[in-house]
């Protein structure tokens, strides 16, 4: 089975996904233990769609939070770069449009959203700062970016817990209940060398967003980073 390495390409990344995409969300309930439901509400009020609202969902694998933005009214744009994961979000989700799309160059214009949002997806990237500004140069002015990341819990003696369940248990697991196991382990490791919370805001900075900020889930295990896009000085 594919698995992607750290190198991050494109092709390898997008591969492994397409190898996941059916059992994706059934998967990712099992291996968070269904926190993933309480950490997508918590994103989906950051996002706060509405009625009139334009929203980019970057990452969006099959299209279940794309689908929670559209039905707070938004008009939604589901973009990621496995075809696989594009095929079976609009198997599922037809009234979504989705458009396959590397973060690193975006095929939207420039100011074409209200918020950019990306869920469990920078951290595959390959070129963090430069998908940042991409996602700067689509949002308009005075729009929002909101991210849902693994990241780094804040207590030490959970920290070495959590680094434990990552490098031993959720491999393990993987062979149970994965269509590829070995997904899991590249899952682990990519979780490992993510920057915590205070060096990604650092990042979002770096790349243009202002007004950084985030909010740690589950002890830290989750960061949800938020950012604006400001207008430029006159």
């Amino acid at each position: 089975m594919s698995r992607a390495t750290l190198a991050k390409d494109p092709r390898e990344v997008a591969g492994m996904f397409d190898a996941v995409a059916r059992r994706y969300d059934v998967t990712n309930d099992v291996m968070t233990l269904f926190q993933v439901h309480m950490w997508r509400n918590v994103t989906r009020r950051a996002v706060a769609a509405r009625p009139g609202m334009t929203v980019l969902d970057l990452a969006a694998g099959t299209g279940t939070s794309s689908a929670g933005y559209a039905a707070d009214g938004a008009e939604v744009v589901a973009c990621d770069f496995s075809t696989g994961m594009l095929a079976e979000g609009q198997r599922r989700h037809p009234h979504i449009g989705f458009v396959a799309g590397d973060a690193t160059a975006l095929p939207f214009a420039d100011e074409s959203f209200d918020v950019v949002t990306i869920s469990y997806g920078l951290r595959n990237v390959q070129g963090t700062v430069q998908a940042l500004r991409e996602m700067l140069r689509v949002t308009k002015r005075g729009g929002r970016i909101v991210i849902a990341e693994f990241s780094t819990p804040v207590s030490p003696w959970f920290r070495r817990l959590y680094s434990f369940y990552l490098d031993t248990a959720l491999p393990a697991a993987g062979r149970l209940v994965s269509s590829n196991a070995d997904a899991y382990d590249y899952l682990g490791e990519s979780i490992l060398a993510w920057p915590d919370q205070e060096a990604l805001a650092r990042l979002m900075q770096e790349a243009g967003w202002r007004a950084v900020g985030y909010k740690n889930l589950s002890g830290g295990i989750v960061a949800v980073h938020r950012g604006t896009k400001v207008f430029p000085r006159s």
